[in-house]
């Protein structure tokens, strides 16, 4: 069954290749004086334009905010905001590719970028932030991910922020079990076990086993290992010798020193269970950070950039870039750009960063003081950019990629951790899913 999905999505996506795929989406709320059809037009610059946050739920109130803030500078200009929960937000886009009823703009994350712009469904935007006040004031480091995830050297998504795997722990617990913060994978595993107590329903760790549970699984491994490359030549080290050695290290935490519900937990779960209070540590991203502030206060948590080595080497994959995109179907593309430099201007790019506890794209946002004041963020920040750390930089360009990490390998996973398949075999499964991926997208480029 996987095999043929698999098959049929690259069918898809070599149709898209091909020949341009016709779009008969168009934007909503123009005021008419941009161009019908699947090219849409620059517009007016006035009326109404539709937004479609991929985030919705977890980022929509400050979103509400950065688009009352805008519709006061451009009161000329009507922001329709549509929430759409992070985990339909890709089937959400390709209906609306196939279907009609693209957004003027919207929140594309690198994980899905290069399956979205293959469509012929995003507008360039080199020229654009060429012009832009923009220009110049980004990170040059997530213009080139964003970049890299677009499937080549064009620009289809302005950056917005940079997340960052972070490992949580209570530092009451911590410091009454006698443990030091947990900085190497080895005192990881040893705050692990020692934090667990299941006569009294304390574990010493949550284990993401529900929907998102590749992308920290892979984090883990290749964090053990000291592998620092995804390729190995056409070939995917993910399931090099050592690789299989770590997983099994880390999914044997599961039901030892983790609840057992975390076999279907997803981050929402995962988090408040967590926040709970009755476990010692949480593998998750800069995004939880207000969640855990609210729930335990700055005094019982601490976040810390993932462990190291024991020789002190930090191996991380890379992190999830979060980003606007112009819809090349949207008849009022002036409006729409207009939003996008604004969303993504020092104070509001700041406001939403503060918001989300996550890295800002704009660099003049990133020196602000909420940042020197949020640990958790300046450390990532700090470890992201440190020159002890290698970066596994993931195929986001894949169009299947989305498809394998998640539907394609997230129920096997949940079969590892039970006992029912094992960490080589799901390894060497996944694998080889990557390897016929990365042959494809070369024979197409």
């Amino acid at each position: 069954m996987k095999i043929s999905i698999r098959r049929s999505r690259r069918a898809a996506i070599a149709v898209a290749l091909g020949s341009v795929l016709a779009l008969t989406a168009t934007a909503c709320g123009d005021d008419g004086s941009g161009a019908a059809g699947d090219k849409g037009g620059e517009g007016s610059g006035k009326g109404e334009i539709t937004f479609w946050d991929n985030n919705g739920g977890v980022r929509t109130d400050i979103w509400k905010e950065i688009i009352a803030d805008f519709e006061k500078k451009y009161p000329d200009i009507e922001v329709k905001y549509v929430g759409i929960p992070a985990a339909n937000a890709q089937s959400k886009y390709d209906t609306a590719i196939q279907g009609g009823g693209l957004p003027d703009v919207g929140g594309v994350g690198t994980a899905m970028l290069a399956e979205v712009a293959v469509q012929g469904a995003l507008e360039p935007l080199d020229s654009r932030l060429a012009k832009s006040p923009l220009n110049g004031r980004l990170s040059q480091n997530l213009l080139d991910s964003s970049r890299a995830a677009g499937g080549g050297d064009t620009l289809y998504q302005i950056p917005t922020s940079s997340n960052n795997g972070t490992l949580w722990y209570r530092t009451d617990l911590f410091e009454k079990a006698g443990l030091d913060a947990p900085t190497t994978w080895s005192k990881f595993y040893e705050a692990a076990d020692k934090l667990t107590d299941k006569g009294k329903n304390r574990f010493g760790f949550t284990i993401r086993g529900g929907e998102g549970s590749i992308a920290p699984a892979l984090d883990a491994a290749y964090g053990q290992t000291g592998i620092t490359s995804f390729w190995n030549g056409d070939k995917t080290t993910v399931n090099d010798p050592k690789m299989v050695a770590a997983l099994e290290k880390y999914v044997a935490l599961y039901k030892k020193d983790t609840p057992s519900a975390d076999v279907n937990n997803d981050f929402t779960k995962m988090v408040a269970q967590w926040d709970s209070g009755s476990i010692g540590m949480l593998s998750h991203n800069l995004g939880s950070y207000q969640d855990h502030l609210k729930a335990l206060g700055a005094d019982r948590f601490r976040g810390l950039p993932n462990p190291t080595r024991d020789d002190g080497t930090r191996v991380q994959i890379s992190n999830p870039v979060d980003g606007l995109s112009v819809f090349k179907s949207s008849k009022n593309k002036a409006a729409a750009w207009k939003f996008v430099e604004f969303a993504v201007s020092h104070e509001e790019n700041s406001k939403y960063n503060e918001s989300a506890g996550q890295i800002p794209a704009n660099t003049d946002a990133a020196q602000d003081a909420w940042i020197q004041k949020a640990e958790p963020t300046k450390l990532a920040a700090e470890a992201l950019n440190g020159n002890g750390t290698k970066i596994v930089q993931l195929p986001y360009y894949l169009p299947d990629w989305n498809t394998i990490s998640k539907a394609d390998n997230e129920p096997d996973f949940q079969k590892v951790l039970l006992g029912k398949m094992s960490a080589k075999d799901f390894l060497d499964t996944l694998a080889q899913q990557l390897n016929d991926a990365q042959a494809d997208w070369k024979k197409n480029h």
